[in-house]
């Protein structure tokens, strides 16, 4: 059977995370959060986290301020920054596996991370989660993203699909028909991680990332 896996991005966004989190209750799914660190400084958004915790979806790091991808530079000072800082943010919130996403446009490249941010992450025992299905939730027309993810999803055994809290809430409908019409198509929704996304294991590089991010 072909699987598929639902991530959100750049969250938490108090008031748009919670509908997604109702509309996942009501169709029994279970998602990851890769949470940008900046973002808990809102009002109620570490609540959201917590919800989201206690009903079973996964929290993770989406570096602390979603700026230039770290492959940018050598700096480890803003790789510290960016990944220990957003980690020490989610505190006892995040998986124990610290899944960490690093943000790079959507594309993959040498831009995504640099040699000190690999060191870093080797270090820490960090799990890198990257993508396979980026719908585009922010390209019009924004309610077409669940059929643009079943187009690609479709010539994929596991997706692993990236939308965001923030885009998705306010159409929300379009989250639940998206669950409704995979299942119907055969896909079983997991929340695992297909292993071609995961080019780092809890600090262990696997070979098939040489070329995507200097691992």
């Amino acid at each position: 059977m072909r699987r598929l896996t639902i991530s959100f991005d750049n969250g938490p966004t108090p008031g748009e995370t919670e509908k997604v989190l109702d509309a996942l209750a009501s169709r029994d799914v279970l998602a990851s959060f890769f949470v940008v660190g900046e973002e808990l400084a809102k009002p109620d958004a570490r609540a959201c986290l917590e919800r989201a915790k206690a009903e079973g979806h996964w929290i993770c790091n989406h570096t602390l301020s979603h700026g230039a991808p770290l492959g940018a530079d050598e700096d480890d000072a803003r790789v510290a920054r960016e990944i220990g800082a957003a980690q020490a943010l989610l505190g006892d919130l995040s998986h124990p596996d610290r899944f960490f996403r690093p943000n790079g446009d959507g594309s993959f490249g040498k831009h995504l991370l640099s040699a000190s941010a690999v060191r870093y992450l080797e270090a820490g025992g960090y799990t890198v989660v990257t993508w396979n299905n980026v719908p585009g939730d922010w390209i019009e027309p924004k309610a077409a993203w669940g059929d643009r993810a079943l187009v690609t999803a479709e010539t994929q055994d596991w997706s692993l699909v990236v939308i965001h809290d923030f885009l998705v809430g306010p159409m929300i409908d379009t989250l639940t028909g998206f669950i409704d019409v995979a299942r119907d198509r055969g896909f079983e929704i997991v929340q695992d991680f297909p292993p071609s996304c995961v080019p780092m294991l809890r600090g262990q590089s696997a070979s098939h990332i040489v070329d995507v991010a200097r691992l």
